[in-house]
């Protein structure tokens, strides 16, 4: 995605009443008409991070509301009414959309705006789709807040009105130009957005006069807070809508959006976790999210994602339901076990693995429990097989929801006595194989925009120093801070990373852990051992698999499994020379 501003490729003035209103055409005007619609303090500058995801394929179009940009300025209050807004969309819906109707992408006040037009008697005529962002219906607002407190629920009106204290400054006439002026700086204002938005301040576009547009534009608010909050109409629509809902939005809380099945015929909402100003922060989600409701609309391509978000009262849903997980590693042991649980909650599952029948095998397990599973083979520590893994999952199946870096191998041994080769063997697979598995599918659910979730398998031994270990113990120390750092990375990208750390669990790895300095005989009964011993410890890879489900439904970042992981994990926070000390002098192998 290139951070230079969009060139428009046509320019033109529409005009409604005694309004001029800038309008800016990007895109193939034989193709949908996507119409962006910016809110306060914004024009339609908002929108230059999200327009080149969308205009290789769309009619994409972008205004200066009336107040804003180039379009007419008016210091009388009463021009800024949410129903002279929608006479202005629908003007400029009619100019460059004459034949059909367009889909609409708004945010903030541009969304407040968007309702009132869509439960107009002539929207569904006009307006073919509405992606409502961070901007509520004043109405819904209304006459939900009232239901909530005409049945003693409080807490719901509560935080909202308590997100939205600073309005009341704004509708004071004068103040706020007094107030608020240090802030009104375009330098400033970038900071502060980018800081509560955790995005960089130049992601934050502003137009050539936002401190005209900063002061000028808070009329909307004293037009329309109150006479809309007090005297709430019964709105309906018939017009598709998909809520985009921010969980981390300041001024809109999620909670006010709860009545909104009642005034809709359909309605999708998705939740995520950003802030109030998704268009500079999330283009990507913004562009993904509109455009699969629009191939939905149009073409009846309706994507997994969609599919879940639709708000469908009375249907019974697996957990994971419309999700895809994708799984190395998925042959045996913790892999197969994790695919079963998350195709028991509803997901379609991929399965990986080294061996193709073993991973056909766990295919046909799911399939058995009436789930939907794929078997691929891949070598995860061939980052250009995982590349093209990754490709052909994409194109059969789409982009993963979740994505479960589990394969791995056992190595045990002194250093010395480990070869080179074996060292490498197992950084390349342990370690690489988590790396490639984000490098490609994370990426796609990066660029994607949707969010996610990444499950890497370390262990309790990454942080557990051992005598030998030291190969298979660096890499999965290497895979728990590679995670640490991932996770920092991808915060912003509504993308989970959670680490997963077993302790003594009893699957494959042990039985085929190689060691390093015996003959093959040695080996085989080390195994035969080691894998008797680990059976006896009673705690199977299903517990294991439970674990990781739950760190994706609660958000649990790192996860150490069985009471020995819990219990080193803290030991080796808060005593690491204890840990040390004894490492030093006890050998487990």
């Amino acid at each position: 995605m290139t951070d230079q501003t969009p060139v428009p490729d046509a320019e033109r003035i529409v005009r409604n009443g005694e309004f001029d209103l800038a309008v800016y055409e990007y895109g193939d005007p034989a193709a949908e008409t996507i119409v962006l619609v910016h809110g306060w303090p914004d024009d339609h500058h908002l929108w230059d991070r999200v327009i080149p995801l969308l205009a290789g394929r769309f009619h994409v179009v972008a205004y200066d509301t009336r107040g804003h940009g180039r379009s007419t300025r008016t210091n009388r209050t009463s021009d800024y009414r949410l129903d002279a807004f929608a006479g202005d969309f629908f003007a400029v819906a009619d100019a460059v959309g004459p034949d059909r109707p367009v889909h609409v992408l708004a945010h903030d006040w541009g969304s407040v705006q968007m309702w009132e037009a869509v439960c107009e008697p002539r929207a569904a005529a006009r307006i073919a789709s509405f992606t409502s962002v961070s901007g509520p219906n004043l109405d819904h607002m209304g006459k939900w807040m009232r239901a909530e407190l005409s049945r003693g629920a409080a807490w719901g009106p509560f935080t909202q009105l308590l997100s939205s204290a600073y309005t009341f400054l704004f509708m004071t006439p004068g103040v706020p130009r007094v107030l608020l002026r240090p802030l009104s700086a375009a330098t400033i204002w970038q900071r502060f957005v980018g800081l509560m938005n955790e995005t960089a301040p130049a992601n934050v576009r502003l137009g050539p006069r936002f401190q005209e547009d900063f002061f000028d534009g808070m009329r909307i608010y004293r037009a329309n807070i109150l006479p809309r909050l007090v005297n709430a109409r019964e709105r309906y629509t018939e017009v598709p809508v998909q809520l985009v809902i921010a969980r981390r939005d300041v001024a809109v809380r999620p909670a006010g959006y709860a009545d909104e099945p009642q005034w809709t015929s359909r309605l999708w909402r998705r939740e995520v976790a950003a802030g109030h100003w998704l268009p500079f922060s999330h283009p990507e989600l913004l562009a993904t999210a509109t455009t699969e409701l629009v191939d939905s609309l149009t073409e009846g391509a309706t994507s997994r994602g969609l599919r879940r978000a639709e708000v469908v009262r009375g249907r019974e849903r697996g957990e994971f339901s419309d999700q895809l997980v994708v799984i190395t590693g998925g042959g045996s042991g913790i892999g197969r076990e994790t695919a079963l649980s998350f195709a028991r909650r509803g997901a379609e599952i991929v399965v990986s693995d080294l061996n193709l029948d073993a991973a056909e095998q766990t295919v046909a397990l799911v399939q058995a429990e009436g789930g939907v599973a794929h078997a691929y083979s891949v070598d995860v520590s061939d980052e250009r097989a995982v590349a093209e893994h990754a490709a052909a999952v994409i194109a059969e199946h789409a982009v993963p929801d979740i994505l479960i870096n589990n394969a791995g191998i056992g190595q045990a041994g002194d250093f010395f006595e480990t070869s080179a080769e074996d060292f490498d063997r197992v950084l390349r697979v342990n370690l690489g194989g988590v790396v490639n598995g984000c490098r490609t599918f994370g990426a796609a659910m990066a660029g994607r925009g949707l969010g996610g979730h990444i499950v890497n398998l370390s262990s309790m031994a990454a942080y557990m120093p051992q005598r030998g270990f030291s190969a298979y113990s660096t890499s999965k120390s290497a895979v728990f801070m590679f995670s640490d750092c991932l996770r920092a990375e991808l915060a912003g990208k509504g993308i989970e990373v959670h680490t997963i750390c077993p302790g003594i669990v009893h699957t494959n790895i042990v039985a085929t852990t190689r060691f390093s300095g015996l003959s093959a005989s040695d080996e085989s009964a080390e195994q035969a051992k080691y894998d008797e011993l680990y059976r006896k410890r009673h705690y199977g890879p299903e517990k294991v698999a439970e674990q990781i489900v739950r760190a994706v439904q609660d958000g649990r970042d790192v996860v150490p499994v069985t009471p020995e992981a819990h219990l080193q994990y803290h030991f080796q926070r808060f005593a690491p020379a204890v840990a040390r000390f004894v490492a030093a002098r006890v050998k487990l192998t």
